[in-house]
């Protein structure tokens, strides 16, 4: 499990997720990427699973992978990074 630095998700309120065996793995502070995923997968969602039913494993499978190939020939654009590591330049005179 792959959670940000939200203070919800911190071990004395994910205690109870301890029951079932789980890797749980905290990103750094700035981790944007992770907003990325969650707005791919928010994508994946609404276009193709919700209201959606599947005859198979194979069949949802084959229609994920059908929908990665059609998002990244038809959706997909660079993502534009804000979040630089380097110190931003001290302002004002003193």
């Amino acid at each position: 499990m792959i959670l940000d630095n939200l203070s919800t998700h911190k071990p004395s309120v994910t205690c109870g997720w301890r029951a079932i065996p789980t890797y749980i793995h905290y990103t750094p502070t700035h981790t944007s990427w992770l907003n990325q995923i969650e707005r791919w997968f928010s994508i994946l969602v609404r276009k193709l699973l919700r209201r959606s039913s599947f005859s198979s494993l194979e069949d949802l499978r084959a229609r994920i992978l059908a929908f990665i190939d059609y998002f990244n020939r038809t959706m997909a654009k660079p993502i534009r990074w804000l979040y630089s590591v380097e110190p931003r330049p001290a302002t004002g005179t003193g």
